[in-house]
């Protein structure tokens, strides 16, 4: 009896998600994948590309930053060469910006104090979060996509550097 009371007991708390705290995000992470699916079709396609590349770090005291970048990106010829059409190019496929974070239950909020797209500086965004194993899991919440206005959801991997 006793034996199958602890296998009901730990059945019922592996079923149970625990709120994330700080030493579940502390460090650095690189992207794995960031996956946009849009509500109304279920259509799914890569954020940044099938291969993104991005690094996310939260510090002890609070503070994160985060950079994004997309797959096959623009490569000009020279920093002298650069053209305007170039600098644009580069800019569209990139995210970044630095601020604070906070995590209440599954939730992370990052308080952006600085950003590559100046209309983000000063805001919040919150993603709802899970760690499986060395992995953290994001997702948003529906919103309208900047490109296309079309409602989606993002999922971004982020794993663990040792």
């Amino acid at each position: 009896m006793r034996l199958l009371l602890s296998a009901i007991l730990l059945t019922l708390s592996a079923s149970v998600a625990l709120a994330l705290g700080p030493d579940d995000v502390v460090g650095t992470w690189t992207l794995v994948s960031a996956v946009r699916k849009v509500v109304a079709t279920g259509a799914e396609s890569g954020l940044y590309g099938d291969h993104p590349n991005g690094t996310i770090m939260y510090g002890r005291d609070g503070r994160m930053i985060v950079l994004i970048v997309q797959d096959k990106r623009p490569k000009p010829a020279g920093v002298a060469t650069m053209t305007d059409a170039d600098r644009v190019a580069l800019f569209k496929s990139m995210l970044a910006y630095s601020g604070t974070y906070a995590i209440e239950g599954d939730t992370i909020t990052h308080s952006i104090s600085a950003s590559w797209n100046e209309v983000w500086t000063g805001t919040k965004v919150a993603r709802d979060v899970k760690r499986d194993g060395d992995r953290l899991i994001y997702t948003t919440k529906p919103a309208p996509a900047s490109t296309d206005g079309q409602v989606s959801v993002v999922t971004l991997v982020w794993q663990k550097v040792h």
